[in-house]
């Protein structure tokens, strides 16, 4: 990180079997924004791989001594098959996941991970939207689908999936430092408009 822009600190949680894009895009363009941001394995181990057979070193892993979910002001969770049930079944996760949204701290999904959250009771009369195989997921626990490529809703913010992860990225950014750090940005990864 050439500079830190802000002392709010973001974790991407990393399974076995997440969409990688989905993940590192976030974790790029925080980085170029100056936010700080781990990734975070929620196995014993730090390395995963993803999807398509990507071999990813995180930062941290959830059962390292001394993690604690409170270090962080968002929790980001990738899509993919089996990365999202992969986190779906790792409990200490989604507690954090509901925690932090009860506490109106920031909680993020893209692709299959807004049906976590939607099951969680996050997205319960909220705008949401999901990769189009779960979005029947957020109907069937009361979100309200949109089908827009990314919905913020206060402290929520959703996304479809891969294609929509520059977007999405820039929504967490905006989240935290507003609209003139992402049009910082736009130049800097040839993103026009």
């Amino acid at each position: 990180m050439s500079r830190q822009s802000t002392d709010k600190r973001v974790a991407v949680f990393a399974a076995n079997g997440l969409e990688e894009i989905e993940g590192l895009t976030v974790v790029d363009l925080l980085f170029r924004a100056g936010i700080p941001v781990d990734t975070v394995s929620i196995t014993p181990e730090r390395t995963v791989t993803s999807s398509h057979q990507v071999t990813i070193t995180c930062d941290r892993s959830i059962e390292d001594e001394g993690f604690s979910f409170d270090e962080y002001d968002m929790l980001v969770l990738p899509g993919g098959i089996p990365g999202a049930p992969n986190l779906k079944a790792c409990k200490p996760l989604t507690a954090a996941v509901k925690a932090f949204d009860q506490a109106g701290k920031g909680v993020a999904a893209i692709c299959a991970a807004p049906s976590i959250l939607a099951e969680l009771g996050v997205l319960t009369n909220r705008p949401a939207t999901a990769n189009p195989g779960f979005q029947h997921v957020l109907v069937e626990n009361g979100a309200i689908l949109s089908q827009v490529p990314v919905v913020v809703d206060g402290n929520v913010i959703t996304s479809k999936g891969m294609a929509t992860a520059i977007p999405f990225a820039l929504e967490i950014v905006r989240h935290f430092l507003g609209d003139a750090a992402v049009e910082d940005l736009k130049p800097g990864i040839v993103l026009e408009g």
